[in-house]
């Protein structure tokens, strides 16, 4: 049987459409019939109507306005005459790609609330099938009508959440990238938590058309699978994500399929999964027929950065030595580009393991060395120094010169620090490079690349066991994003301060549940749980909460003695001197006593308190109920503490460490704290591995018009090239412009402002002869911009 699987510009058989009854196309279509282009992940297209002399002359030449506010970040699929994307309540419609009018629209009766980056095509000649991402379903789909197809799965769907871990229904998973499709398979990876709990990161192959699962792949091993010894035994239990969220390169000729994977959670401390963790942030080439693991490349070791592997690799042919060899490119957060002989694994240029400090956060064992790329130079810069820091005016020159005196910053792998004081992580972490993934022209093997310059922050501070349970919720699963203090770090990560006050309960709830944007969905918090959180985020910030780049001890101030009674009063004269008012500990002398009674029962710790240990004397006098005060004070008990390790649901046992929040490292009026460029463009000669042009990328529009243009900023959605030498992208945050510019040399040959902010991958394709350039356009990136989604597709007249 032919199975057609969505190929890079593909002319569509008429016959095959006829038969699935969808309108034949002209011979002169030319498709963009999967995510990105094509299974190789290239984004390249062969059109070449619109080349350099003419591109000038581009006009809008339809708008397609989804009616919604929030964030769209969709390749959309051009299939024959048809265009398939979301809206950003990944509602999933079909449009007339040479009109823009809407042919029809399936509403899951579910209000999606997560990123949907594509959709995949699947066709044998005989019959179609559509599938789509909606939270943690994965739907099959008429692409006709926009039914579902009752037959697959349970009437047209998928759960996601089935076969991770159980109880299933705790689970969070999302489907934000789509699945890719070999012969009659459809295989998914997913988005997960960063924070305990979360299911594993399993790589699962489904039947195309009963949605019976075909094949799984671990990426957390269990016993008898390879990698099982880089983990604390029996780790796949309680262990969480290694994921692929950013989706998946597939060699269609060989069947092999490349796997991007991310890292373990919590994402910021791994004293509960010592090791190498495998296969956390790696490359995994997998037969896809079966699943079975062919090579890997670890780009992290023991990530406590969220160094993910952010887009599917780029497949290409380069020669070596006077031979051929099947290679793929994949860039990563860190800025590095790494490339390999994808039948074999090996580098085509050298990686060497590089030796990075140790970190001095008690239970933590950070890697000894990490593996860069000998070549090409980083698409990014490495290390923010003092002479970088921004001259955009002297008052904001000034005080970030005393602010970045009072971090720490020592390039990339240095591991956080819990003694308050926060470090740059630069590239920050969302790059570097990013989810819209590399644009490759095959035919001279030159990679194009955008990249973020963004600098920032990160801490950690000890796990306050002691905390009621609304705090506690918050600290463990969203603290990571909006920082202890609540206060996050806007747009990207809003502020909870007042949320109460701003949302009814019913809203909050549906949020926490459901996710929404970058927020992953936490089916774990209910019941009494989500009512105690609901009441925590009612409650003002403690006084003593982090600020952005306060250098004095971000450690809550100790809780008075009349709210412990007089175990507090004991603790304090008879233990903290050595242990540390919050019982942080110093390391390695003293060791932390949070999270006691997750360790040892009271009769074990009050044996402790009588014999001592080490350095501490033994208190035999401590006894009866000074005892059992202290013993209370320290959280410890002879009865099983609630997150026992056979507790599937909640035995990711809350970390001994909470990450203080993500914080850019900005000056007083919120622009980058060091000099341009915050955003680049660059074209790499795969070959030689040497740069042919870089430049700034994007710009602040209140800035430019004050003089100070070109400086780059933050983008997302990537590029697209076609055979004419026409790099096409939106991305850039803030002025709303979609581009062409010159592959060659990089000069701008066009560009125009959208209605919203262009951050999603655009899309070219033929119809009748005639090319067009679509771009999905959302304002949700930035909240000064207007608000509000639509596809904005552009001709020549």
């Amino acid at each position: 049987m032919l199975f057609r699987v969505a190929a890079r510009s593909a002319v569509v058989l008429s016959a095959a459409f006829f038969l699935a009854g969808i309108p034949a196309p002209a011979q002169r279509d030319v498709d963009w019939a999967a995510y990105n282009g094509g299974l190789s992940g290239d984004h390249y297209s062969r059109l070449k109507q619109i080349d350099r002399k003419n591109v000038s002359r581009l006009k809008n030449v339809w708008t397609f306005d989804t009616g919604e506010k929030g964030g769209i970040q969709t390749n959309p699929l051009i299939v024959g005459r048809t265009l398939y994307g979301y809206t950003p309540t990944q509602k999933v419609i079909a449009l007339d790609a040479a009109t823009g009018t809407l042919q029809w629209k399936f509403d899951s009766g579910i209000e999606g609330s997560q990123p949907a980056r594509g959709l995949s095509f699947w066709t044998d000649g005989h019959e179609s099938r559509l599938f789509a991402g909606v939270m943690n379903f994965l739907y099959c789909l008429d692409p006709a009508t926009g039914k579902p197809i009752p037959s697959f799965g349970e009437n047209g769907r998928i759960d996601l959440r089935k076969g991770l871990r159980e109880p299933w229904q705790d689970q969070s998973i999302a489907l934000t990238s789509p699945g890719v499709l070999y012969k009659d398979l459809i295989i998914v990876g997913g988005r997960n938590p960063e924070t305990h709990p979360a299911p594993p990161g399993d790589i699962r192959a489904f039947d195309v058309h009963t949605g019976a699962i075909r094949w799984v792949f671990h990426t957390i091993p269990r016993p008898g699978e390879p990698g099982y010894e880089t983990w604390p035994p029996d780790a796949w239990k309680t262990a969480g994500a290694a994921n692929n969220w950013a989706g998946m390169t597939l060699d269609e000729q060989r069947g092999i399929l490349i796997v991007p994977t991310g890292s373990a959670v919590f994402d910021f401390y791994g004293g509960d999964r010592l090791g190498d963790d495998l296969y956390a942030n790696c490359l995994l080439a997998l037969d896809a027929g079966t699943g079975k693991l062919l090579w890997h490349f670890q780009g992290v070791h023991h990530d406590i950065w969220d160094r993910d592997f952010p887009s599917p690799p780029a497949l290409f042919t380069v020669k070596r030595g006077g031979k051929t060899v099947e290679a793929l490119a994949q860039t990563s957060k860190q800025g590095f580009l790494y490339e390999f002989d994808r039948l074999t694994g090996k580098p085509l240029f050298p990686i060497s393991e590089k030796p990075y400090p140790a970190s001095t956060v008690p239970g933590e064992v950070a890697s000894k060395t990490q593996p860069l790329p000998d070549s090409p130079e980083p698409i990014s810069r490495q290390r923010i120094t003092e002479d970088m820091l921004t001259t955009r005016t002297p008052g904001a020159h000034a005080w970030t010169v005393q602010q970045f005196r009072d971090i720490r910053s020592g390039g990339q792998f240095l591991p956080f620090t819990s003694d308050g004081k926060s470090t740059v992580v630069f590239p920050g972490f969302d790059g570097g490079a990013e989810w819209g993934g590399p644009a490759l022209d095959p035919v001279h093997n030159i990679l194009y690349v955008n990249a973020n310059e963004m600098a920032w922050l990160g801490s950690l501070r000890p796990a306050d066991k002691a905390a009621g349970g609304g705090e506690k919720s918050y600290r463990d699963q969203c603290a990571i994003c909006h920082g202890i203090d609540r206060a996050g770090s806007p747009p990207s990560f809003p502020s909870l301060v007042d949320i109460a006050r701003r949302m009814p309960d019913d809203k909050i709830a549906a949020a926490v549940h459901g996710g929404l944007g970058r927020m992953p969905s936490f089916p774990n918090l209910e019941g009494q749980r989500l009512k105690d959180l609901i009441d925590y985020l009612r409650t003002p910030p403690t006084a003593g909460a982090v600020k952005e780049l306060q250098s004095t001890d971000a450690r809550p101030g100790p809780r008075s003695n009349e709210e412990y009674g007089s175990g507090a009063t004991l603790y304090v004269r008879r233990c903290a001197v050595c242990h540390g008012e919050q019982r942080e500990g110093i390391a390695p002398a003293f060791p932390a006593l949070i999270g006691l009674g997750g360790r040892m029962t009271a009769s074990q710790v009050a044996s402790l308190i009588h014999k001592g240990k080490g350095r501490m004397p033994g208190l035999p006098a401590m006894q009866g109920s000074d005892l059992d005060a202290l013993l209370r004070y320290l959280g410890v008990s002879d009865t099983p503490q609630p997150a026992a390790l056979d507790d599937a649901s909640n035995s990711a046992q809350i970390p001994e460490y909470t990450f203080a929040g993500y914080r850019k490292f900005l000056d007083p009026e919120g622009y980058p704290a060091f000099n341009p460029p915050w955003g680049t463009l660059s074209a790499i000669d795969l070959n030689t591995g040497t740069y042919l042009w870089k430049i700034n990328f994007g710009e602040f529009p209140e800035l430019a018009a004050k003089g100070m243009k070109n400086t780059g900023s933050e983008n997302y959605g990537g590029p697209i090239v076609t055979a004419s030498g026409l790099l096409f992208i939106g991305a850039t945050d803030h002025d709303r412009k979609f581009h062409a510019f010159d592959a060659k040399t990089g000069k701008l040959l066009w560009e125009t402002v959208l209605p919203y902010l262009g951050n999603a991958t655009p899309a070219t394709y033929s119809i009748e002869g005639k090319q067009y350039v679509v771009i999905a356009a959302s304002g949700a990136r930035d909240p000064k911009t207007p608000q509000g989604s639509a596809y904005v597709a552009f001709a020549l007249p």
